[in-house]
């Protein structure tokens, strides 16, 4: 928490920790992507470059926090930040100005790890299939407690089954 501001994670992870593949997620899942909009819309968002560069533009009303190691970005109205506290800093300011309490950490794998101490929840789409990947999301169950889940679903334009889940972290962990 940043205040009364909440630091949520929102991510998608096969069975075999795959999160991405040369940019771009692995499996096609609509209902998840509604998700995700539902979960971000009107909140500021921090993700890193290649994060934004595989989404190829910015979302409708949500504000972009990038976190990167670059000068500069290709994307008018995208804040750049150079570190985790600059970024989370942005994002509270973006939140306060919106009258939001969350911000969304969307990825990719090295946003999440760096900021995966000030993340108070996470939003995880549990994917029932073992695509091949290049990109993994490390272990966090360690600090964090399964609080819900839903049934696995597949919808019929969906390329493999799913479930959301809510990790909740543990009091006194880090």
């Amino acid at each position: 928490m940043i205040g009364e501001i909440e630091v949520f994670a929102v991510v998608a992870m096969a069975r075999n920790r795959v999160i991405g593949d040369r940019g771009g997620m692995p499996w096609r899942l609509p209902g998840d992507l509604r998700r995700f909009r539902e979960l971000t819309t009107g909140r500021p968002m921090i993700m890193g470059r290649r994060t934004l560069d595989s989404i190829g533009r910015l979302l409708p009303d949500r504000d972009t926090i990038v976190l990167t190691r670059g000068d500069s970005l290709n994307f008018a109205g995208a804040v750049l930040a150079k570190t985790p506290e600059e970024a989370l800093q942005r994002a509270a300011d973006a939140a306060r100005a919106r009258g939001t309490n969350g911000i969304a950490v969307v990825g990719g794998a090295e946003i999440y790890t760096l900021l995966m101490p000030a993340i108070d929840r996470i939003y995880l789409t549990r994917i029932d299939a073992e695509p091949s990947g290049d990109t993994r999301l490390q272990p966090f169950e360690h600090s964090f407690e399964l609080t819900e889940q839903t049934p696995l679903v597949m919808g019929e334009r969906d390329s493999a089954a799913y479930r959301a889940e809510t990790w909740d972290r543990l009091s006194g962990s880090v």
